[in-house]
Parts: C-alpha cells; structure tokens; sequence
C-alpha cells in the first residue's frame, strides 16, 4: 500500500514555472509577503502594465488607478481631482498629461442635443487595443459579471465615439507653407483661427488641428492678404449640416482658394539683395506685412472698392 504513483505529480509542482519571476523566489532575509484576500465585491481589474508602468511616475499611476476604478459619468476634471485629493493643481495636471502620452487618458469633443459643446474623458484599461478591436469579434449584448466594476463602464464610449475617433485618425489634407515661418506670422494665425468659433461654433478646433492649419493661414497673410478676408474665405458659404471634420474642410480651402503673390512685391523688391524686408506691424489694422519701415501695409495704403 506504500507504492507512489510518479504519473501523479504532486500540485505544487503547478507553481514551478511562476516561481521563477525573480520577485516570487525564497527570501531568506527580509522583502515583500502577500497576504491576501480574495475580493468577491466592489473591486477593479487593473492591468500590472500600469501598476508597475517603467516611465509614468507614481502620482500618475495613481491617478491612473483611481480614474480606472470610477463609475461612467463620474466628473475627472481637474478641478473635481484637486478637491478630491491633496495634491495640487499643477501636480494632478502633470499627472492627467502623463496619462494621456502614454494612451490611458483621451479627450473628445462631442456636440450634446442642445448643441453646446462638451469634452469627455475616456478611459483606456488597455492602450493600443483599439486598433486591433477593429477585427475582433463582436462583443456579446449582455453585460459579464465584472461590468459593474468601473473600467468596463469608463471605456464602453459607445459606437458613436469610435467612429468619430476612427475619423479623427485619418491624416488631414496639406496645407500651403509659408516662405518664411515668423513666429508673430504664426500667433497671428493662430489666434484667427482661434477665433472661428465666434463666427461658427462648428468650428471650434483642437490644439493639433490649429498648430496643422496656421501655417497655411500664414501662407495667405504674407501674401497681403488681410485677416478679414482670410476669415471670410473660410466660413463662408459652409454647409448645413454638422460638420465632421471641420479642420479637414478648412485645410482643403486654405490650399484649393489659395491666392497668387501680390505682383507688387516683385516690383518694389530691391534687385541688389536677396535678403527679405522684416515684418512689421500695420499702423491701421495691426497685422504683420514685410517692409523696411514701420508703417501701414498695402490694403490700407491703397483703397479697395467693395462690391455688393
């Protein structure tokens, strides 16, 4: 009755394999012990590539953590997290950027049915996944059992979000470049198109769609091109319906209605020197234009004729 059964193995030997990890092996001194106790409610699944992120410090690996454990619709401003916890502002700020470098935090821009504009926090348990979820399977109606966990229901944006971001995703069109990328050329872009959505709410740009489209806007500038007119270009005659890649409509007029050179400049242009003129400010309407003295730019030296 003493006869083992070597085919039998004994169930530790399951283990073998884990024991390896260095952080599992026997310590014969002191290190860290686990003791730990299954969780049957109120508990998040969070990924270790997280927890134990190489480059994200350790506030936004918290911040990270207890956004991933929040109902959906729970507020995740910055203003709701520095009341929430100690850290300041800038310190939770700095946390929520690191957050978004590395994919587990996206923000997006959604018209609600009163037609304001709202941005929504989105979650991601897994950066990087969305690509290929776009060939996986369909995931089944019914909710599994951890869908009252908290993760689940933060990334779950809806199929309305993942078109609008897949179209997000696509390269917007080429703009024209200017000849010379002046940087008050460039603040005078892009403080006109920061201004669109006063004369079209739609037009409300992104951070990345204005620092893609200024240098087109500078390009019609430095070719005498006032800031009116400009304006007027791009939110005139814009369609009804909402628009869904504002940006990629303003790219495509930028580059399709672009004007000609004014055939001034070659004429007045010095033949002895290759240099260019410095940019000055308008002493009439304050934009920039290239002479060699301060003064007034050429559409407000010459008169211009207006037609109904």
């Amino acid at each position: 009755m003493d006869t083992q059964h070597p085919s039998a193995p004994p169930r530790a030997q399951s283990r073998l394999a884990a024991d390896n990890h260095p952080n599992r092996r026997p310590h014969t001194g002191g290190g860290l012990i686990h003791e730990n106790t299954r969780h049957t409610e109120r508990f998040t699944v969070i990924g270790n590539h997280l927890t134990q992120h190489p480059d994200l410090s350790l506030l936004a690996i918290g911040l990270g953590c207890h956004i991933q454990s929040l109902p959906k619709g729970a507020r995740v401003d910055i203003k709701s997290l520095t009341a929430r916890f100690q850290e300041g502002a800038t310190r939770i700020a700095s946390g929520l950027r690191e957050l978004e470098v590395h994919g587990y935090l996206r923000r997006e821009r959604e018209r609600v049915p009163s037609g304001r504009i709202v941005t929504r926090t989105v979650s991601c348990n897994q950066p990087g996944s969305r690509r290929s979820a776009d060939h996986a399977p369909a995931r089944p109606a019914h909710p599994g059992p951890e869908s009252g966990s908290g993760p689940a229901s933060v990334t779950g944006a809806g199929a309305a979000f993942e078109k609008r971001k897949a179209s997000r995703k696509k390269s917007l069109p080429e703009v024209p470049q200017p000849a010379c990328h002046a940087p008050g050329l460039l603040r005078q872009a892009t403080d006109l198109l920061a201004g669109l959505r006063r004369c079209d709410p739609r037009l409300l740009l992104s951070a990345y769609d204005t620092v893609h489209l200024a240098p087109g806007v500078a390009a019609w500038l430095e070719r005498d091109v006032s800031p009116t007119v400009v304006r007027h270009a791009l939110t005139a005659h814009l369609p009804d319906e909402p628009l869904c890649r504002p940006a990629a409509l303003l790219a495509h007029r930028l580059a399709a209605q672009l004007p000609p050179p004014p055939p001034f400049r070659a004429q007045t242009a010095p033949p002895s020197t290759s240099s260019r003129h410095p940019l000055q400010n308008c002493d009439g309407c304050d934009r920039a234009f290239r002479s060699p003295t301060p003064g007034r730019c050429h559409d407000c030296r010459t008169p211009v004729a207006i037609s109904a």
